[in-house]
């Protein structure tokens, strides 16, 4: 798994995370600390038939199928979907997430091919 963080140059606040292969490993305390989510883009074109599930959770090490995600994202077989927050989203301990093949708190099945997550976040 390649995941990468940078800060960028407008702000000093804001980060971007790019992961070139989310899957039900979760990526913990992402910020670290607290965070705020403006942008979360979800790749899942490497998977022409099967949905995957982007997991976000309020939680520094959440266990994944055991730990209620606090947002899900769903992205269809061959599709990007991009969530944009302009007034951003309040992860108050942090923020970690997973790529899965369900939904909701159970799925634990990591995607067949990459994923490819990139996340905008304040900390």
């Amino acid at each position: 798994m390649a995941v990468q963080k940078s800060p960028l140059s407008l702000t000093s606040a804001l980060s971007v995370v790019h992961d070139t292969d989310s899957d039900a490993t979760a990526e913990t305390n992402i910020g670290p600390g607290a965070s705020v989510l403006y942008i979360l883009r979800v790749d899942n074109t490497a998977n022409a038939s099967a949905a995957s599930f982007c997991k976000l959770y309020n939680d520094t090490a959440p266990t994944v199928g055991t730990t209620p995600p606090d947002l899900v994202l769903r992205v269809a077989g061959g599709a990007t979907v991009s969530l944009e927050i302009p007034e951003g989203v309040s992860f108050g301990t942090g923020i970690s997430y997973a790529t899965v093949t369900a939904g909701g708190t159970g799925g634990i099945t990591g995607p067949t091919s990459d994923v490819i997550v990139d996340i905008v976040i304040s900390s």
